[in-house]
């Protein structure tokens, strides 16, 4: 492959900084490198002599296998860092941490963090390229990405496409993250949940808040369904798992209920009969594995991408 064009960033920290061009440029590269991962030899020396850590100080297993498949379908020398097995648990910082491993030659580094600024804070700090897996409750850009691209990939454009995301709004880097990518792409964006998990202000970012599942379903084209992100309340937000699955789950008999079939999305993990039942997720209009297959070459585009902007590349 030969890059025509650039982004316009040298790190992916957020979809804040990537402007539309360069979102429809990773999308691009990405559907070059769909067509590389479905055929018999899935493997490019894109990033051969290339050298990324996977920094994961959070625990995760679909994004940092997707990030370490990526890296090895384009060749790439691969190492993972855990912080639970690392010199973090005896107190080095994250600086210190990050130097010695920079000491070893890294180009780029993919970080998941529970702090929200952590891959920012680095950004300032190292001259690796940075790519943030998720940071806190901040943003997760690789996923928007690959969720707009899959939605692109199944309607042709996202233009006045009518996306609503459901479910647990204040907790969810992911819908932070949707919402500037999907505004970018100019689709129309509204968020529905609770009103205890609906952040104060949010219209402020150009998006409607509802508290109608049946209306808002009924509004959209594409209901994007997060999950309940039990690990980030500190506090009760509604009083049971069963109570918000009665008042907010999505099931078949109320999607077969509304007028016309909608696409059916989920980033993972499931919790299957809290925000969505199986009959939903496994449906004909899920199109949850294709945002697994696709996360893969959304991944392989951002690495080639910024790997472009390396001294070395």
């Amino acid at each position: 492959m030969s890059i025509a064009q650039q982004l316009g960033t040298k790190h992916l920290l957020g979809i804040k900084d990537l402007s539309a061009a360069d979102i429809q440029l990773i999308f691009e590269t990405a559907d070059s490198f769909k067509e590389v991962i479905n055929r018999p030899i899935k493997k490019v020396p894109s990033l051969r002599d290339i050298t990324i850590v996977n920094l994961f100080f959070e625990d995760s297993t679909r994004t940092r296998i997707s990030f370490e498949l990526a890296e090895k379908r384009l060749s790439a020398d691969v190492l993972n860092f855990s912080a639970s097995s690392s010199s973090v648990k005896k107190g080095e910082t994250l600086l210190d941490t990050v130097n010695n491993i920079l000491a070893m030659k890294v180009d780029m580094v993919v970080m998941r963090h529970p702090a929200a600024g952590a891959p920012h804070f680095l950004a300032r700090h190292i001259n690796a390229s940075i790519i943030n897996a998720g940071d806190g409750t901040h943003e997760h850009p690789t996923q928007a990405l690959l969720d707009a691209y899959s939605i692109r990939e199944k309607t042709g454009d996202l233009q006045g496409k009518k996306v609503a995301i459901f479910g647990d709004i204040l907790h969810s880097r992911v819908a932070l993250s949707n919402i500037f990518c999907l505004k970018k792409l100019g689709a129309e964006v509204t968020v529905c949940g609770p009103p205890t998990l609906i952040p104060r202000h949010i219209q402020e970012l150009g998006v409607q808040v509802s508290y109608d599942l049946r209306k808002t379903l009924l509004w959209c084209d594409v209901a994007n369904i997060l999950r309940i992100q039990m690990e980030r309340q500190d506090i009760r937000y509604f009083p049971s798992l069963r109570e918000y699955a009665l008042h907010f789950g999505i099931n078949k008999t109320l999607l077969d209920s509304l007028d016309r079939p909608i696409i059916i999305m989920h980033p993972g993990p499931i919790n299957r009969g809290v925000e969505i039942t199986s009959d939903v997720a496994d449906s004909e209009h899920s199109i949850i594995l294709q945002q697994v297959e696709n996360g893969v070459a959304i991944r392989m585009a951002v690495l080639y991408l910024l790997a472009a902007q390396l001294p070395q590349a």
